[in-house]
């Protein structure tokens, strides 16, 4: 096989992206996966306005939305039973979808615009070539077959454990927060509407979400210290928290898990940087928080579309891009960091989630904004 000018590690949104948008500049891409798809991952489903308008943007939109079910809003509660919804402007709508289609329809999308595509390939670490050790390509296997596969440029997009990102010192697991994440999926849940779902708990939060067909997303992120009871597995922490909030578990009563409880975590990794000579960063690997704002999907896909771009630049100029890829994902992404990290503040403060309830019942208009925020409203306007 003729070797890539890129390869990109890791076929989730962020890399299918990645590669999609540099096949269709001309350039030669191979994208690889360690799973076999389609496959199931942990997420909460969800696309808001702004990252659909993002697809649109690419051609892939109404793909999606043809196998999606829309999402006009969100509803937002608090633990002193303040319930605050609103959604998204005029005829703006999100989408819900399972992951394995989201992905699925995106790899799809790579492989018509000419990327090669090959699952079941792990990679093991970098290859390093000249004085400045310049990453050439990856040790990977296929099976238990060993296999180099060298290309001009990597794209690393392969998840928080980034195999290539920690190897070469530019990620980590935080030291804090420590929150894990547990999802399952549910049928004949009571009282679901055209909106999704986010209930805000003293060190925690539980996500909720309709898609296609009746089911139902359920995603609970908690801090790992408060776990319900500590020693629970997966399975029995999701229903305790079920069971106990009230604001769920009269709607759960007679629900009917329909897939086991999946768990991720640690989930919060720390960047120092979006790459070195050879090597860019994007998805997870680039540094994760998690979001509560519930737009995961926006700094995967964009991530994905500006590691693209970054290897652009680096394929016409011969220059190292990773510096300018880590200050446009500052630039892109910086309001919404800072807007996660202080809800996650204000969910780790017993006393601030108290006011802040007290003032949401009496006064809803911050959350309407949160909720705009949320959805990356502007980006749609800024897209017409």
């Amino acid at each position: 096989m003729i070797a890539p000018d890129v390869l990109v590690v890791g076929a989730g949104p962020a890399g299918s992206v990645a590669a999609l948008v540099l096949a269709r500049a001309g350039v030669r891409v191979r994208l690889v996966d360690r799973a076999a798809f389609p496959r199931d991952k942990l997420c909460g489903d969800t696309l808001n306005p702004g990252t659909m308008s993002m697809l649109d943007r690419l051609g892939v939109g109404a793909a999606i939305r043809q196998r999606a079910l829309p999402i006009t809003g969100m509803e937002i509660t608090g633990p002193d039973g303040v319930t605050v919804s609103a959604d998204y402007p005029g005829v703006l709508r999100g989408a819900a979808l399972i992951r394995r289609d989201l992905d699925r329809l995106l790899v799809e999308a790579a492989a018509n615009a000419g990327v090669t595509f090959d699952s079941g390939v792990t990679v093991r670490g970098a290859l390093l070539s000249g004085p400045n050790d310049q990453v050439a390509g990856v040790r990977a296997a296929v099976g238990s077959t060993p296999c180099d596969v060298r290309a001009r440029l990597v794209i690393a997009a392969d998840g928080r454990a980034s195999k290539l990102a920690a190897a070469a010192g530019l990620s980590r697991f935080a030291h804090a927060p420590k929150r894990w994440a547990f999802g399952a999926y549910f049928g004949d849940v009571a009282g679901m509407s055209a909106r999704g779902e986010m209930h805000v708990r003293r060190g925690s939060y539980v996500g909720v979400a309709p898609l296609p067909g009746g089911i139902v997303n359920v995603c609970v992120v908690t801090d790992s210290a408060e776990r319900p009871r500590g020693r629970m597995g997966p399975a029995d922490t999701i229903a305790s928290v079920l069971r106990s909030d009230p604001a769920l578990r009269d709607r759960f009563a007679r629900a009917r898990q329909l897939s086991p409880v999946t768990t991720l975590g640690p989930l919060a990794v720390d960047a120092i940087g979006a790459g070195r000579p050879g090597l860019l960063l994007a998805g997870d690997a680039a540094g994760f928080i998690d979001p509560m704002t519930g737009d995961g999907m926006r700094f995967a896909i964009r991530g994905g579309e500006l590691a693209a771009l970054a290897a652009l630049d680096e394929l016409t100029s011969g220059s190292p891009a990773h510096a300018q890829l880590w200050a446009a994902r500052r630039r892109e992404f910086g309001s919404k960091w800072r807007l996660n990290r202080g809800l996650r503040v204000l969910v780790d403060s017993p006393r601030a989630t108290r006011v802040a309830a007290r003032l949401s019942r009496r006064w809803g208009a911050p959350v309407r904004l949160l909720v705009r925020l949320a959805g990356d409203v502007h980006l749609v306007r800024d897209a017409s």
